[in-house]
């Protein structure tokens, strides 16, 4: 077993344990806060791989994006930060849920990454990825981060009943 091997099997645990604190917990923001050390584990395993540019941008889109927009939209929209009974779910029909697409994606991966060679295979650069990103999937990257921005400011408007509110006349 080597350094890689203990690294990658640290790394999923705490990725698949905080995973589960976030779907489990009670309070709200302290699932943000899972999902934090959840995406940064992800990036590590990433890192532990050599896919370097693929970590940084899953810390610096998820965990420095998403996660603080969630948190933002959470706080703004005046959500209860304690303990919420709203939020706690029979866990039955998630693990069977879980456990069955987990399953699912095994035999996927199993069917679709089977061990063969291919000799033209020319890897990956991030050049390649950038000339992806910037070409064929600016469009979709840009629609969902108005769909964010939109989605933040309805949080934000739903939230405040005073902003456009027409004011009373005093008798």
């Amino acid at each position: 077993m080597t350094v890689a091997d203990v690294l990658l099997l640290a790394l999923g645990t705490v990725a698949v344990g905080s995973g589960a604190l976030v779907v489990t917990s009670a309070h709200l923001v302290r699932s943000g806060l899972y999902l934090v050390v959840s995406l940064g584990a992800i990036a590590g395993l990433y890192l532990v791989l050599g896919a370097e540019l693929v970590a940084w941008v899953q810390v610096l889109v998820y965990v420095g994006a998403v996660v603080v927009l969630l948190l933002f939209a959470v706080m703004l929209t005046r959500a209860p930060i304690g303990p919420s009974a709203d939020l706690d779910r029979p866990a039955l029909p998630a693990v069977l849920i879980g456990g069955g697409l987990g399953a699912g994606l095994a035999v996927l991966f199993a069917d679709a990454f089977r061990w063969v060679r291919y000799p033209e295979a020319d890897p990956g650069t991030a050049e390649r990825v950038g000339e992806q990103i910037f070409g064929a999937w600016v469009l979709p990257f840009e629609v969902i981060s108005i769909l964010l921005l939109s989605a933040l400011v309805g949080a934000i408007v739903l939230s405040r009943p005073d902003v456009g509110a027409r004011p009373t006349p005093e008798a």
